[in-house]
């Protein structure tokens, strides 16, 4: 699947230049331009990574990292400063930032690291994923409720692990779409609420508690 790359950088030049390397390496890509709207995009669009710049207008870039972390989100950031002496690189990567680089930079060095942390982030990804009395194990493409085993098609488990990847997280039709269909998915528009009620139908057939829950004119959360 691709990868959602966040870029919040209030330099509109610099921001359209990473954006465009971004995409032409493949990457879905979001720009925010302030800390405000960097700080949503993050805590409501789950990218992958974000690109971050440290001097913006509204929040800087080390107090959305800290934000970030104080909630628990491990997404991986990029630090982009021009402060380049050690106790800035101290503050930055105190702060919450995974990795830091000094403007201006290579951008073959930032795909590179963009690259690593991704990877890194890949590597980790559990083989199992569990949200209340339902368990998927990714290997062996398993499904229960419960203790009893449930036949998913292959796209209704990927529904289900994406989902099972968000918990409690409010995930848009559009994000849906990008991640289990593909961004240039040119189907029916209703294809994921078709899925939907396919997975509801088998996760709740012996009369278990919903777990896929509908936000309307938004798209859906896994919440119990």
């Amino acid at each position: 699947m691709t990868s959602n790359i966040l870029v919040v950088e209030d330099e509109a030049k610099l921001a359209q230049f990473i954006e465009l390397e971004l995409k032409y390496e493949g990457y879905t890509v979001t720009v925010a331009s302030d800390g405000l709207s960097g700080l949503s995009a993050a805590r409501e669009g789950n990218p992958d990574l974000i690109i971050l710049d440290w001097m913006m207008p509204g929040f800087s870039g080390l107090e959305i990292c800290r934000r970030l972390r104080d909630t628990g989100n491990k997404v991986p950031i990029i630090l982009l400063t021009a402060k380049d002496e050690v106790r800035d690189r101290v503050e930055g990567l105190d702060s919450g930032a995974d990795d830091y680089m000094v403007k201006p930079f290579s951008v073959e060095e930032l795909l590179a690291r963009v690259r690593a942390h991704l990877r890194r982030t890949q590597e980790e990804d559990p083989e199992s994923l569990q949200f209340s009395d339902l368990r998927l194990n990714r290997s062996t493409r398993e499904v229960y409720r419960g203790n009893r085993s449930i036949e998913l098609t292959a796209k209704e488990f990927d529904l289900l692990d994406y989902l099972l990847a968000h918990p409690r997280q409010v995930l848009t039709r559009d994000q849906i779409l990008e991640r289990v269909w593909g961004y240039d998915f040119m189907g029916d528009s209703n294809i994921i609420e078709v899925y939907v009620r396919y997975l509801r139908l088998k996760l709740e057939a012996e009369g278990e508690k919903r777990l896929i829950q509908t936000v309307r004119g938004v798209g859906y959360v896994l919440r119990d």
